[in-house]
């Protein structure tokens, strides 16, 4: 049985991580406030199917992949930086 303190610490941190908004929903905000609704919706639409191809990679077995090989790994990091190095030239 869970003690009534660790009970209330869980509730108490749980109510904090669903109430402080990530990355994704001030990015939203942010696009709603400069460019509109629509480009607010089609933000939306795009991290949903980004999560979603996550969830697919993960699940056909990439994730495996990417932790048994420090190769890969690197490469992937190595990927990642350039495309934020890319956005970040282009914004």
């Amino acid at each position: 049985m869970v003690s009534p303190d660790r009970l209330l610490a869980f509730a108490a941190l749980s109510l904090v991580i669903v109430v402080v908004p990530g990355p994704s929903v001030l990015f939203v905000v942010g696009r709603a406030l400069s460019r509109g609704r629509r480009a607010a919706l089609t933000t939306v639409a795009g991290n949903t199917l980004g999560a979603y191809l996550l969830v697919v990679a993960v699940a056909l077995g990439v994730g495996s992949v990417v932790e048994r090989s420090a190769v890969v790994f690197t490469a992937l990091k190595l990927a990642g930086a350039a495309y934020l190095v890319h956005l970040g030239v282009r914004a």
